[in-house]
Order: structure tokens, then C-alpha cells, then sequence
């Protein structure tokens, strides 16, 4: 019975396009009338490097945003990091799933750490070691682009 809870947790997760943090609300408008409601959706038709390239294009926004969003909707995946960390680990240097998966716990929570003690001066704020270590286990079980 553990085993089934495990895999229904560690499903990749799909998000309302809106949800994902950083994106003002004309970009919004634009990726919902362009048809990407969700970030599944983003992540479909952005496989590639020339499908990031087109969709900005067709979009008529700098390439930069396409990737954001598209590291941000990656990391979104993992059910314990969802919308509320996704910026966090992009903040932190950490662009997509299968960078997750391989990075030591020790060393994302101390970059994160870092990370919230320069910019915020909160130590306090920083996800327990814990949180970061599921949050890999989940990246490992997902793997990149398993939707």
C-alpha cells in the first residue's frame, strides 16, 4: 500500500498556466491566447531548443522568458515543490528536473540557504533539509519530461 501512495505523490504535477510565479499578466494573456493554459501544455510544445526559438517568436517576446518559463514549469513537476518553490530553485540555479535529480542534498540546501540569508537576511525562511531531500527523491522518481 506505501509503494502506491509513493508513486500517486511523485506524480508529475500540471499547473493552471497563471499559477507559475514571474509571469505579469500580459504574458499571461498572451501564452492562454496562444492556447497554453497549462504547464503541461508549455512543456509539450517545448521540447526542443528550435520549439523554445518558434514559440518566442510567435509570441513576439525575448527567447530569455520562454526559457524561464519553461525551467519554472520543470520544476513545478514535483508535487512537494509545485508553484510555491519552483522560483525558489530557479533562484538558486537549479533550471530543470533532471538537474534536481543529480545535485547532493547538502549542497541545494546550502545554495538555497545562501540564497535566502543574502536576499531576504532570513535564515529562518530556508526549507528544512528534509523538504530538500524529498524534493530530489521526487526529481529522481519523475525524471525528465515525464509527464
Amino acid at each position: 500500500m506505501k509503494i502506491t501512495q509513493k508513486k500517486q505523490s511523485t506524480k508529475s504535477q500540471n499547473w493552471c498556466i497563471e499559477k507559475l510565479p514571474g509571469l505579469s499578466k500580459k504574458h499571461q494573456e498572451l501564452l492562454i491566447e496562444y492556447g497554453i493554459t497549462t504547464t503541461r501544455k508549455l512543456l509539450e510544445i517545448t521540447h526542443t531548443p528550435q520549439q523554445k526559438l518558434t514559440l518566442a517568436n510567435q509570441l513576439q517576446i525575448h527567447l530569455q522568458y520562454i526559457k524561464k518559463w519553461v525551467a519554472l514549469a520543470d520544476l513545478a513537476r514535483v508535487p512537494s515543490i509545485g508553484c510555491q518553490y519552483c522560483g525558489l530553485l530557479l533562484h538558486a540555479g537549479i533550471v530543470s528536473v533532471t538537474q534536481l535529480a543529480q545535485i547532493p542534498i547538502h549542497r541545494l540546501h546550502q545554495q538555497i540557504l545562501k540564497l535566502q540569508v543574502s536576499t531576504m537576511q532570513r535564515r529562518d525562511l530556508c526549507p528544512t533539509v528534509d523538504l530538500v531531500q524529498k524534493w530530489i527523491q521526487q526529481a529522481q522518481f519523475l525524471g525528465a519530461y515525464q509527464f
